[in-house]
C-alpha cells in the first residue's frame, strides 16, 4: 500500500515569496516600507541634487555646493515637520484641513497679484520672501487638496450614493483651486490636481460615468491650454520625436536621452554627467532622473523605481489596512499626488510623456515640493502608527529596547 502525505497548508508552504509575504503580514509593516522608501529617496536626492547642480552652481555664484545647501537646508527644515505630522492623531489633521485649504486658496490669490507673484520660466506661480528664496503655493495646494478633500468625504459618508453630494463641493472648490493655477501658466500641477479628485472620487466609490462626464471638461482644459502656448504645442509635437527639432523644442528631451544612453547599465560614475554641462537644461529639478541614469546607470534609475515602488504600496497597505475612512481618503489621495507626479516627470524624461515641468517627488530640487511631500509622507507615517495592531507592535518594541539585558551565564 502506498502512503502519501497530506497537502500541505498554505502556512507550511515555502519559497522564495514567504519570507516577503511574512514580513509584509507584520502590522509596522506600512510604516517601515513608507519611512524607509522616503528616507533613501531624499537622501538620493541630496547627492543627485549636488552632483546634477554642481556646474551651474559654480557658474553663478563660484560654488559647486550653493544649489544642494539649499536643498540640504529644505530637507533639515522638512524632517521636523515630518516628525511633528507623524505623531499627530488623525483628529488634528481633519481639525488642519480647512485652515490649510484657505491658507492655500489665498496664497494662489496671491500669485496672481502684480508685485507678489514672481514669474519662473513663463509661468507666474511663486512668491519671494526675501533674498533668492521663493515658495510655490501650488505645490501646498496638493496637500490641502488632498486633506479637505477626505475630510469632506468622510463627513458625507452617508450620503456619498447620491452624486450631488459625491461631487459638491469638491467639485466646485477643487475647480476653483485648479483655475488659479492654470492662471499662473502652471498646467503640470494641474493635471496633478485633477488626478487628485479623480483619485478621491475613486476611493469614495464612485460610478464609471461621473469619471466620463468629467473626463470631457478636463480634456478640453487640457487641450486648451496646450494650444495656448507655442512651446507648449511645440513640446506636444515633438516629444514622439525629438530629433525632429533638435536644435529647438526637441533639445531637451533629445538631450536627456543622450543622458539616459550614455549611463548604459551601470553609468559613467557620480559626478561624471556630461549632458549637465549645459546641455540638459534643468539637470536638478525636473530633468534629474537622466542626471541619475547617466551617472548610476540602469541599476540607478530601477533602484529609484523600486523605492517609489515601495513608498506607494506601503500607503496603499495603510488604505486598505484602515477602518478609518478619513485615513482610507487621504491615504489614497496621497498615492494618487505621488504616483501620478512621479509617472509625469519620468515620462517627460523618457519621452513617452510630453514635457510638462513637475518635479520628481522627493528627489529633485525644489523647497515647496519637498516640503509639501514631507509633510504628507508624516501624515502617513501618522496613519501606520495606527493601523490595527500597530501601536502594540510599537509598545513591545519599546519595552524590549527598556528591558535590561540578563548577563550571560553558563550552564552548570
Amino acid at each position: 500500500m502506498t502512503v502519501t502525505s497530506p497537502p500541505s497548508s498554505p502556512t507550511q508552504r515555502s519559497g522564495i515569496g514567504a519570507p516577503l509575504r511574512h514580513a509584509m503580514a507584520k502590522p509596522l509593516a506600512p510604516y517601515y516600507l513608507v519611512l524607509g522608501s522616503a528616507v533613501l529617496l531624499t537622501v538620493l536626492g541630496l547627492v543627485m541634487v549636488l552632483s546634477a547642480s554642481s556646474v551651474e552652481s559654480y557658474a553663478a555664484s563660484g560654488s559647486s555646493w550653493a544649489i544642494a545647501r539649499k536643498q540640504a537646508m529644505w530637507v533639515i527644515i522638512g524632517i521636523p515637520a515630518l516628525v511633528v505630522a507623524s505623531r499627530l492623531p488623525t483628529r488634528w489633521f481633519r481639525r488642519l484641513a480647512v485652515p490649510v485649504l484657505v491658507l492655500s486658496l489665498v496664497l494662489l490669490v496671491l500669485v496672481l497679484v502684480p508685485g507678489i507673484g514672481v514669474s519662473v520660466n513663463g509661468n507666474q506661480n511663486w512668491i519671494e520672501i526675501g533674498g533668492s528664496f521663493r515658495i510655490q503655493p501650488a505645490e501646498a495646494a496638493k496637500y490641502a487638496l488632498v486633506l479637505w478633500g477626505a475630510d469632506l468625504l468622510t463627513r458625507k459618508r452617508k450620503l456619498l450614493h447620491q452624486n450631488k453630494h459625491l461631487l459638491i463641493p469638491l467639485l466646485p472648490v477643487a475647480a476653483v483651486i485648479i483655475l488659479l493655477v492654470l492662471l499662473g501658466g502652471d498646467l503640470g500641477t494641474s493635471l496633478i490636481l485633477m488626478a487628485i479628485v479623480a483619485g478621491l472620487l475613486f476611493v469614495a466609490g464612485a460610478p464609471l460615468r461621473v469619471f466620463v462626464a468629467l473626463g470631457a471638461p478636463a480634456l478640453a482644459i487640457i487641450v486648451f491650454m496646450t494650444f495656448q502656448r507655442s512651446a507648449r504645442l511645440s513640446r506636444l509635437q515633438s516629444f514622439l520625436d525629438p530629433f525632429a527639432d533638435y536644435e529647438g523644442a526637441g533639445w531637451q528631451a533629445a538631450h536627456s536621452m543622450f543622458a539616459l544612453a550614455s549611463g548604459g547599465w551601470w553609468g559613467v560614475g557620480l559626478g561624471a554627467s556630461r549632458e549637465k554641462w549645459g546641455n540638459l537644461p534643468e539637470a536638478h529639478t525636473d530633468f534629474i532622473f537622466a542626471i541619475i541614469g547617466e551617472e548610476l546607470g540602469l541599476v540607478g534609475t530601477l533602484t529609484v523605481l523600486l523605492l517609489f515602488g515601495a513608498l506607494i504600496a506601503g500607503a496603499l497597505r495603510i488604505a486598505l489596512a484602515t477602518d478609518d475612512l478619513f485615513v482610507r481618503f487621504a491615504s489614497g489621495g496621497i498615492v494618487v499626488w505621488i504616483g501620478v507626479q512621479m509617472i509625469i516627470n519620468i515620462g517627460g524624461v523618457l519621452s513617452v510623456l510630453p514635457i510638462t515641468g513637475v518635479p520628481l517627488p522627493l528627489v529633485s530640487y525644489g523647497g515647496s515640493a519637498l516640503l509639501a511631500t514631507m509633510f504628507a509622507i508624516g501624515m502617513l507615517l501618522s496613519f501606520a502608527r495606527n493601523l490595527p495592531g500597530a501601536q502594540r507592535a510599537l509598545s513591545e518594541r519599546r519595552a524590549s529596547r527598556r528591558s535590561p539585558r540578563m548577563p550571560w551565564t553558563r550552564r552548570r
